[in-house]
């Protein structure tokens, strides 16, 4: 689209923003958080993402999570808890990239809750994503939230390595020869292999964020 264009959207999407219709606000925060059609300013854009949060819109909810998350003071629990309560209001309304958040969150956060993060895990293969797949591998191959089961285990990285997943590659070969009884425990370091999927950004945890625009 060209910058002509972005400002025309901007203009129309500020109009019905201020009109109070959600899908609009959202648009109007991506536009600030990009600068697209304006000048770049994450405030604002924070702000029309809370006003479409508010009114319900998923990825409105995910996105001003981020933003609480990426941009809150050191040590700032409160806003923690508001983030991951939007965040779990845009998991349960399908959004995948919330689910993979919670997902980790739980296993490897302040408090960790294993049984929640694996079904948010779930949630987010379910929905095609391979790097949760292949996380849900680690949580059966560890026993994180669930049984032990190295045969669900390798079910799940077999998975996560068809959709091109090179770690779960190399996790299904371990699991396969542990199940073939050549290897002792395998897995070591497994903790460490839950992290956040590249997609969704390469800073330290609870503040990595999907960086791929999404503009409706």
């Amino acid at each position: 689209m060209r910058a002509g264009h972005y400002k025309a959207a901007y203009t129309c999407f500020k109009l019905a923003a201020d009109r109070g219709y959600s899908k609009a606000q959202f648009n109007v925060g991506l536009c600030y958080e990009h600068g697209r059609g304006t000048e770049k300013d994450l405030e604002k854009a924070a702000f029309y993402y809370y006003l479409a949060a508010s009114n319900c819109h998923a990825m409105a909810q995910y996105r001003y999570a981020r933003c609480l998350l990426c941009h809150r003071p050191e040590n700032e629990w409160d806003s923690v808890q508001k983030a991951v309560t939007f965040l779990e209001q845009a998991a349960m309304a399908g959004i995948t990239e919330a689910q993979a958040y919670l997902g980790v969150f739980y296993l490897r956060g302040p408090k960790p809750k294993e049984k929640r993060g694996l079904k948010y895990l779930l949630l987010a293969a379910s929905n095609g994503d391979s790097q949760s797949r292949y996380h849900v591998g680690i949580c059966y191959e560890k026993g994180l939230g669930v049984q032990r089961d190295l045969a669900e285990a390798l079910r799940h990285y077999r998975q996560a390595a068809a959709a091109g997943s090179r770690d779960a590659q190399q996790r299904a070969r371990a699991v396969e020869q542990e199940l073939e009884g050549t290897t002792g425990s395998g897995g070591q370091g497994m903790w460490a292999s839950i992290v956040c999927p590249k997609e969704y950004g390469k800073k330290a945890f609870l503040a990595f964020w999907i960086k791929k625009s999404i503009f409706l």
